[in-house]
């Protein structure tokens, strides 16, 4: 196995709140993982790096981080995808309160989920309390229950990144979440309202940087948003349907 000398640049918080890079130079070798690299800084240079990690496989979602300025796993980002030549920046996300060094306080997301209205089952179809539905309706909403709440989608987001709109944006990745509860056949509860009012999807520009960033590859934008934003549209500025409510009183 072929050990190779690779620069690693990696943020750390100092104890008054603000930080900077601390650079640390390891041997890295064939097919390690941006994280085998912060482990082994870890391990034998800085024993005090903060970092949040758990599965390893890309499924748990615990070790979000931005690799060279991009939002992305370190457990699924290979070195042998990176330019080894040049030091390697490895920093927590932007969109969230820093904790400690690549550890963010991403505690804000599980509050928004909470705002969301929850699944409102239809009544039974059947006399013994079962449901009947078509197979592509199913379907349509099995993409959306891949995501492992990495975050990645809600960090490059330049509504919540950029210009800090966290109390009128609830992010790309509870409009997915929204749109599983919209678009399951069985639910009934209107959340319409709520996501033109205090979900602010208007906010989305659907510039599709949360779709690249998913390391499930759901397509947030196509397949969520957009469709979501339609049935705001249609609900409160499409003009035929405002003219009927005119008329309807």
């Amino acid at each position: 196995m072929a050990l190779n000398s690779a620069t690693f640049k990696i943020w750390r918080t100092h104890p008054e709140g603000d930080g900077t890079y601390q650079t640390f130079h390891t041997e890295v070798s064939d097919g390690m993982v941006v994280l085998d690299a912060v482990h082994r800084i870890q391990a034998d240079q800085a024993p005090d790096l903060a970092v949040r990690w758990n599965c390893k496989a890309g499924k748990c979602g615990s070790c979000s981080a931005e690799i060279n300025g991009k939002p992305r796993l370190m457990c699924m980002t290979r070195l042998s995808q990176l330019n080894l030549n040049e030091p390697v920046t490895v920093e927590p996300m932007r969109a969230f309160p820093p904790i400690k060094d690549l550890v963010t306080d991403v505690s804000w997301n599980f509050r928004v989920k909470k705002q969301i209205a929850r699944f409102k089952p239809r009544p039974a179809d059947a006399p013994d309390g079962t449901w009947r539905m078509k197979q592509r309706d199913i379907d349509r909403v099995q993409e959306f229950r891949k995501c492992i709440e990495c975050f990645l989608c809600q960090d490059v987001c330049h509504v919540l990144r950029d210009h800090n709109k966290h109390e009128e944006f609830i992010g790309p990745r509870f409009l997915v979440y929204a749109a599983n509860l919209e678009m399951n056949p069985l639910d009934v509860e209107d959340r319409v309202p709520a996501l033109r009012e205090q979900h602010g999807i208007g906010y989305c520009n659907i510039t599709k940087c949360c779709t690249r960033v998913c390391p499930e590859h759901i397509k947030i934008t196509d397949n969520a948003i957009i469709p979501l934003k339609e049935r705001v549209v249609d609900r409160f500025y499409d003009p035929i349907t405002r003219l009927l409510r005119v008329f309807r009183g």
